[in-house]
């Protein structure tokens, strides 16, 4: 009798085996906090508190506290499920890409840099990453009929989007809020930042392109299988790309341009463009209309549109389910009073260390930080007002501080089981967590050791 493999867990086994083993953490770390002077915490302040441990009710409670934390992620997430249904309901979306596949004729492997270049961007100037969940259901099909895999289409995606996060320019959510509170401007170390971006997003893009041309050739040669799990792309029977069509994939884009545009602080990256400073429940109710206009030109039905819609919600339901597990951890982890202890253990450790020992230290420190807290606005809210002062003493530079920080945060965020997006991307694409991580540790390890070359550029040239 064979032996049963051993078979990966799903992502929410993982999750929640990392919510108890951070319940478990509150009854072993000491509980402490630090006192804040606004939304910062002020460093040397840490001080001890009573000790809140999380037993079996806050863990099974946790995941539904932290959907209720991420509950507007969570709401748009499924809004772009019900858009999605009643557009591919239409037929338009196998018509476009089929059309895409027979107009770029074997030339498909240059979506691939074009793509990433685009996700960068967005990455790199204003932190597109949970924006980036709409782009999967739609993009993971595209690479399928392309003769690829799952991998690519989320690869594209996700670290297109991921090396210019990892390198944030001007990015206000990450490196504008660290900024502000390490006391520098968001233009100190952007020379660095943008050197930085070039590499890391020309090392993802060859890297995917490497990866992409092998399943191209010998489809055996992918991690999960081409065309494995439920998202498939059949192009062998072309849909007719009608007139009506054609207006709903202008539709469609255009939907996706005015999310683009909503969400970006033109006037914090110094831009004369109108703002409209749209986020989560703005962007859930464009996915709305844009699902009911679309479903009236289509001439369906009221009946038919709602139920499309409500169907096409229940498909990413079970993503929308695992961000809010994700966020869970979070909540329990602040519920059981820890979070400032281990942010003060990071500060103990930092004291008294050179310039290069510290800015590598400091980068270091938040990559353990930057699983236990994925948000990176939350991140650098809570640590950089204690990490950024104990780095004048080293003789490092604010900016450095800033740079250490998101590359931090950044390079986790795309490997890390408590990255929202991440779980949610493989839910889509059906690719199970086990099979990213022994795909993409490679390219983990590239950027690890090329941003421990720039931060200590970055000192030298400092």
């Amino acid at each position: 009798m064979e032996k049963a493999k051993f078979r990966m867990p799903t992502a929410y086994t993982i999750l929640f085996l990392l919510i108890i083993l951070v319940a478990v953490s509150t009854w072993l770390v000491p509980a402490g906090v630090y006192d804040y002077a606004g939304e910062a915490p002020v460093a040397g302040t840490y001080h001890p508190v009573t000790a809140s441990p999380q037993g079996v009710g806050a863990v099974l409670k946790a995941a539904f506290s932290g959907f209720y934390d991420a509950v507007d992620v969570c709401l748009f997430i499924l809004m772009v499920g019900g858009f999605l249904g009643v557009v591919m309901k239409t037929g338009a979306v196998d018509a476009g890409v089929g059309r895409i596949i027979q107009r770029l004729g074997g030339k498909e492997k240059w979506l691939i840099p074009i793509l990433m270049l685009a996700f960068g961007l967005g990455g790199t100037t204003y932190g597109m990453w949970e924006e980036t969940m709409a782009f999967y259901p739609l993009l993971i099909p595209v690479f399928l009929a392309a003769g690829y895999d799952a991998v690519v289409g989320i690869s594209v995606i996700l670290l297109g989007a991921g090396a210019g996060v990892i390198s944030s320019t001007v990015n206000p959510f990450a490196t504008g809020i660290a900024a502000g509170f390490a006391g520098v401007s968001l233009g100190d170390g952007i020379v660095l930042r943008l050197a930085q971006w070039l590499v890391f997003e020309s090392a993802a893009i060859w890297f995917v392109m490497a990866y992409a041309a092998r399943v191209k050739k010998d489809p055996s040669r992918s991690v999960i299988g081409v065309g494995a799990g439920k998202l498939r792309a059949n192009m062998e029977e072309l849909v007719e790309f009608t007139p009506r069509r054609k207006l709903i994939m202008a539709l469609f884009t255009l939907t996706f341009l005015v999310m683009v545009y909503g969400v970006i602080p033109f006037d914090e990256m110094g831009l004369p463009l109108p703002v409209l400073g749209w986020w989560f429940p703005e962007l859930s109710a464009l996915f709305l209309v844009g699902g009911i206009v679309i479903g009236l030109i289509d001439r369906m039905s009221e009946g038919e549109i709602a139920e499309t819609y409500v169907a096409g919600c229940a498909d990413l339901l079970g993503v929308a389910l695992i961000i809010g597990i994700s966020r869970g951890i979070t909540v329990l982890m602040n519920d059981g009073q820890i979070t400032g202890t281990i942010l003060h253990w990071g500060e103990k450790a930092l004291e008294g260390a050179g310039p290069v020992s510290f800015v590598l230290l400091v980068y270091l420190l938040y990559l353990p930080l930057t699983i236990l807290i994925p948000s990176s606005s939350g991140l650098a809210t809570l640590s950089v007002p204690v990490v950024a002062p104990l780095g004048r003493f080293a003789g490092v530079e604010g900016d450095l501080v800033v740079t250490a920080f998101q590359s931090a945060s950044g390079l986790v965020n795309i490997i890390t089981p408590t990255a929202a997006v991440v779980m949610g991307a493989l839910a889509l694409g059906h690719v199970p967590y086990d099979k990213w991580v022994k795909y993409v540790w490679k390219l983990i390890l590239y950027f690890f050791l090329l941003t421990l070359a720039f931060l200590m550029a970055g000192v030298a040239l400092g």
